[in-house]
């Protein structure tokens, strides 16, 4: 896909009621979660329903089970266009949007109302399991890992990368966005193992690397 434009914002409805709740500020999941994470950190250890050794490997589980959840969100969900128009209109409102306006930092980061519903459903499924006391530290690795994603994503468009890694990071997601065949590939955010795991990292040139 290769029309986009640049330093710009967009309209993405025409309803001024749905147009001001799809722009979230970059900072908001980070006031709503973070606060939320670090209650449960300390009554999950407070009440013994975990141990600090579970939380010590339950969480950093939690937090790559996120970016294998970011991959194939971005790759399957994210990029699906579907064959009509109910579809591609579901395409352009969850990720074509901010490839036309990659610069609109008024959506670097996922609306509060996703990752809401996101959040608590995933806290659901995870409580009806049982065994809270691995569930609970993974659940919040899944959440920190998220958070991490927003920040790495909005950083990556908003910011100058101030190390090698974070410069490595933004041409991968950059090269996503602008290269020739970017759309098929680099579909990681905060990371870009999966990518050479999968088989969607771009060479220099622009071909697939293996």
């Amino acid at each position: 896909m290769k029309d986009f434009i640049r330093h710009q914002r967009g309209r993405m409805f025409e309803s001024d009621f749905f147009e001001f709740f799809s722009k979230v500020h970059p900072a908001a999941p980070f006031v709503l979660w973070l606060p939320i994470a670090a209650f449960v950190i300390f009554w999950s250890l407070s009440t013994e329903v975990t141990r600090p050794v579970l939380m010590a490997a339950f969480l950093p589980l939690g937090f790559v089970t996120w970016q294998l959840m970011e991959y194939f969100i971005h790759k399957k969900v994210f990029h699906w266009l579907g064959n009509g128009p109910i579809t591609r209109r579901f395409h352009d409102i969850v990720h074509g949007f901010h490839h036309k306006y990659p610069d609109d930092d008024t959506r670097l980061v996922m609306p509060l109302a996703v990752s809401i519903f996101l959040g608590t459903s995933i806290a659901g499924a995870l409580w009806l399991l049982g065994r809270p006391d691995m569930t609970v530290p993974f659940w919040l690795g899944i959440l920190l890992g998220y958070l991490w994603y927003d920040f790495l994503h909005w950083s990556t468009h908003f910011r100058k990368p101030l190390t090698a890694w974070g410069r490595k990071l933004r041409d991968h997601h950059m090269a996503h966005h602008f290269a020739a065949d970017g759309w098929n590939h680099h579909f990681g955010i905060s990371h870009m193992w999966i990518d050479r795991l999968m088989g969607t990292l771009m060479s220099r040139g622009g071909s697939e690397s293996k």
